[in-house]
């Protein structure tokens, strides 16, 4: 296995009423996220590391045209987690994450990576924001107003 790359994506998944899709992971249960994944080779263009861990985590394609990805243009710095410092090379203790979000029906069907996560559960974006273990997730989730210009209905 080669060492992971320290440059990821963060999608985050939203209706137009501002629910978000919120996934747990299968090796650490009780972890809330969105849709992650660290780009695959340096070069690899971050727009489609997003789509492809979209596609490979959920089963939601973002085809361009109805489904299509955001990129927020902001990136994160965080400190890699202990646990997950193993998959990187020697040293790396930092991962820069690149911010898109993705707008879909909330009747989309969803198909998990078995392999990485246990179940999802749509919640208000406050609710989602309060249950990821990520901070910089939970930052961008509050972001989604503003970022969206969309409005939670009262």
């Amino acid at each position: 296995m080669t060492d992971k790359i320290p440059v990821s994506v963060l999608v985050v998944i939203h209706t137009a009423n501002l629910d978000v899709l919120l996934i747990e992971r299968a090796g650490q249960p009780g972890f809330w996220q969105s849709v992650t994944g660290s780009i695959d080779a340096v070069d690899e263009p971050l727009q489609l590391t997003a789509a492809r861990e979209l596609g490979e985590e959920t089963g939601i394609i973002a085809d361009g045209q109805h489904i299509v990805l955001r990129d927020w243009n902001l990136s994160n710095v965080y400190e890699i987690f202990p646990i997950w410092r193993h998959r990187y090379a020697p040293g790396v203790t930092h991962n820069t994450e690149h911010v898109f979000s993705v707008q879909v029906p909330r009747d989309i069907a969803i198909t998990l990576s078995a392999r990485e996560h246990l179940q999802y559960a749509w919640l208000p974006y406050l609710a989602a924001a309060e249950r990821c273990f990520s901070s910089s997730n939970a930052e961008a989730i509050l972001q989604l107003p503003a970022i969206t210009g969309l409005a939670r209905p009262t």
